[in-house]
């Protein structure tokens, strides 16, 4: 799945489920996926409540179910920066 690919199914996701009330960041290897506390989505690189960063591929695992995230901490493939309540929320969007 592309950078672009995987940002359109965040964006559906995010339109879904409605916004999480707090800012979300995914700086990847690639690029940044910005969600607003309204749940829009952007490539914009904003300052966010939360960001958790990961690779592309670790985080098509994670969405995909095939890597768990308390694995992906404990391996350093996933770091979280800021309210770390936040990230917890994201299980409700995927």
């Amino acid at each position: 799945m592309t950078f672009e690919e995987l940002t359109q199914k965040i964006t559906a996701l995010a339109a879904a489920k409605g916004g999480l009330g707090s800012s979300i960041k995914f700086a990847t290897d690639v690029g940044s996926i910005f969600i607003s506390g309204d749940g829009k989505v952007s490539n914009a690189d904003d300052a966010a409540d939360c960001t958790i960063s990961v690779s592309l591929k670790d985080l098509q695992g994670l969405m995909s179910g095939d890597l768990n995230p308390m694995t992906a901490m404990m391996f350093g493939k996933l770091k979280i920066s800021g309210d770390m309540g936040i990230a917890m929320k994201l299980k409700d969007l995927f």
